[in-house]
């Protein structure tokens, strides 16, 4: 899509985000530029704002992967970053639209009591065999740690 948006041409989106359509599925906004009317107006004005919202999302996805491996909400600011660039590029949208999919498939899996009951039986299983290796590992060479130097 150009920096000229589907709302320009006076195809407004008009569905209200959450609201429910008449076969009852839940519909989804409309994609395109959610940019204000009088910033459309200008091709200029428009393809400033859409730099803008571009290096504003970058420096919010720049600081999230940054986060990744420092302490911090890494993910959860990447995510942040997409949202922004949501707001104007409909790839942005389509990715967004594609993880909150997955997000609420993979949720609903979960809550599956036969996923459940195999997910609590693995868990299980794994401190088992941790607490087995901690137990050898004690029992082999005791309660000293092999990072202790006294030399």
């Amino acid at each position: 899509m150009n920096a000229e948006s589907d709302e320009r041409r006076g195809t407004a989106a008009t569905v209200v985000p959450g609201s429910v359509s008449g076969d009852g599925q839940k519909s989804e906004r409309e994609l395109g530029s959610r940019a204000p009317r009088f910033i459309r107006s200008s091709r200029v004005l428009h393809l400033s704002w859409q730099v803008g919202i571009f290096v504003v999302g970058l420096a919010v996805v720049g600081a999230g992967i940054v986060m990744l491996p420092l302490p911090g909400p890494g993910w959860l600011v990447i995510f942040g970053g997409m949202a922004i660039w949501a707001t104007e590029f409909v790839w942005a949208q389509l990715v967004l639209r594609w993880t909150r999919r997955k997000v609420t498939e993979a949720a609903q899996r979960a809550l599956d009591p036969k996923v459940r009951r195999r997910n609590i039986v693995l868990t299980a299983v794994g401190l088992v065999i941790m607490v087995v290796l901690v137990g050898i590992y004690v029992w082999k060479f005791g309660v000293v740690m092999p990072w202790k130097i006294d030399e």
